[in-house]
């Protein structure tokens, strides 16, 4: 059988029981330190209205003159008795000097000796003590009668110590009322707060917060996608390792309370983090890296603040570039395809028309042009990533009506790149070039795309440039941002080749400029350091790729 274990209490039931016992512990010592305060201050008080009270009655006239009497008690009984119903002490005993009272409550007592110390008064003296007499223990004064120089009588006033008491105990009842209601309204406070407390907590203890927070840590730092937290302010309040990573900031580097904006993030990416609405799926780029921005913003009645997570999809766009690049290749050669079929029908039907030998013309010609046109490419450029895009970009081009012309200032041989400088960021910038360009040039008069690539010192130079309507000066750098294009977004969106070009650019260290061409189109020049000086180029003559490989 299973023993139930109780459940530890909840962080707002400990609170609520810890602040409680406060507030009774601070409730209890108060009162403990009054009721020891008014104990002293009662008494104190008792001694000075008992010290007043007989001084009074020994300085009054009526008395010197009634002890000058042969019956005192006759004269000074009733006057006594008035006296000490009017001031409210419990006694007042006139005596001879001797210590022989005159006057006593209790009548029984008048003639006997006082009980009690009268030494002090005897010579001169006003004193108090606590005594125990007839009418049981007492805080009293004794103070002498002087006639002259000559002390003719005693006059002791006195308050019970059981009256002391009872009013220390009227004001500590009302004492304990006003701590009660005190410890009453503490409790209700108390349980209003935790109550709320409890709500923030979910009702969880001290460990299971624990556990939940050691939980989110461990999950912040395990997952590999970017996460950051901003406050209402936009200021960041979390910012987890991939964030760190994806967003190039250092794990040194302390950005927590910082601003998006003093994050040093480019443009578009600090806007979509900076926006009150929320980003779903949004591709950005930074210096090296192609990013997917979520973000969503934290409310409870009022904006509390957003949260973005961020993918990495920089190797993923690179693939879907590869991969349009294959269906463009793809399409290219089933266009190729069906003119080589128009050419064998052609060849086909000159020899059923018994024109063998101009079969043979027509089929040799169209060989040696294609021929030509491959060895004219591989002769300008032999570097043979860079041959391959331009013979395929060429048979796109010519699908698309636009004549793509690799000129004569080309030169590149084999080897020529350094290990450093990826095969894929040279198709990725010159793919896009190109692709942008054709984009441009279709549909002009005489569309063409030239094509200029050649070694210069350290540096490799790339030139692609267009018959199109050109780019707008104002525009110069506005190209080269994800999701600007002067033409209508297809299925795929517009407006991030030339800025994954201009990425690629920046991780090698080169620039990528846009000036106005010589044609009214626009000219795209990329320069990429290659590290080592290469001799002048090679002039060949111009090389013009019609696509009719």
């Amino acid at each position: 059988m299973r023993i139930p274990v109780p459940r530890p209490r909840s962080l707002a039931g400990q609170l609520f029981a810890m602040q409680a016992v406060l507030i009774a512990v601070v409730v209890a010592g108060y009162a403990l330190f009054t009721y020891v305060s008014d104990q002293r201050q009662a008494e104190d008080a008792a001694r000075r209205q008992a010290t007043a009270v007989a001084r009074s009655v020994a300085d009054s006239p009526s008395v010197r003159e009634a002890i000058g009497t042969a019956d005192p008690t006759a004269r000074l009984e009733a006057y006594t008795l008035q006296v000490q119903r009017d001031t409210g002490v419990d006694f007042i005993t006139i005596m001879n000097p001797e210590g022989i009272r005159w006057t006593h409550p209790d009548r029984t007592q008048i003639g006997k000796r006082f009980l009690g110390h009268i030494a002090p008064a005897q010579h001169g003296h006003t004193f108090t003590e606590t005594y125990t007499g007839t009418l049981g223990a007492s805080w009293r004064a004794v103070t002498p009668v002087w006639n002259g120089n000559r002390v003719i009588g005693l006059v002791s006033a006195g308050i019970k110590v059981e009256a002391i008491s009872q009013r220390v105990q009227d004001q500590l009842t009302a004492l304990i009322g006003v701590a009660a209601g005190a410890l009453g309204l503490g409790a209700i406070g108390t349980y209003v707060v935790n109550a709320r407390l409890r709500r923030h907590t979910h009702g969880m203890n001290a460990a299971e917060l624990s556990h939940m927070h050691d939980y989110h840590q461990a999950a912040l730092h395990a997952v590999r996608e970017g996460l950051l937290m901003l406050d209402g302010q936009y200021r960041v309040a979390l910012i987890n390792d991939g964030g760190r990573e994806l967003l190039g900031v250092g794990p040194e580097e302390d950005v927590v309370g910082k601003s998006v904006a003093d994050l040093g993030l480019p443009g578009p990416l600090t806007g979509a983090l900076l926006a009150s609405e929320p980003r779903v799926d949004e591709v950005h780029l930074t210096a090296d890296r192609v990013l997917v921005v979520n973000t969503s913003p934290v409310s409870g009645g009022e904006r509390r603040g957003t949260v973005a997570t961020l993918r990495d999809v920089t190797e993923l766009q690179s693939l879907m570039g590869e991969l349009d690049s294959e269906r463009g290749f793809t399409q290219a050669l089933r266009s190729q395809a069906h003119e080589a079929a128009n050419r064998l029908h052609t060849v086909v039907s000159l020899i059923e028309l018994g024109r063998a030998e101009e079969a043979v013309d027509f089929a040799t010609a169209e060989l040696e042009l294609a021929q030509a046109l491959t060895d004219q490419v591989v002769a300008a450029v032999s570097e043979p990533v860079l041959a391959a895009l331009l013979l395929g970009k060429t048979a796109q081009a010519n699908e698309r009506g636009v004549e793509l012309v690799v000129s004569q200032d080309s030169r590149l041989d084999d080897g020529l790149l350094p290990e450093t400088l990826p095969a894929r960021d040279l198709v990725t910038i010159l793919g896009n070039l190109i692709d942008n360009a054709v984009d441009a040039a279709q549909g002009s008069i005489g569309a063409r795309v030239t094509v200029t690539a050649y070694a210069e010192g350290t540096e490799l130079v790339m030139r692609v440039a267009d018959t199109g309507t050109g780019v707008d000066p104002a525009h110069a750098e506005l190209v080269f941002q994800r999701g600007f294009s002067t033409k209508p977004a297809g299925p795929g969106g517009r407006g991030l080749g030339l800025a994954l070009a201009r990425q690629a650019v920046t991780r090698q260290e080169g620039t990528l400029t846009v000036a106005e061409g010589q044609e009214g189109g626009a000219v795209f020049e990329v320069r990429l350091p290659l590290g080592t000086a290469v001799g002048p180029a090679d002039v060949t003559g111009r090389t013009a790729v019609r696509g009719d490989v």
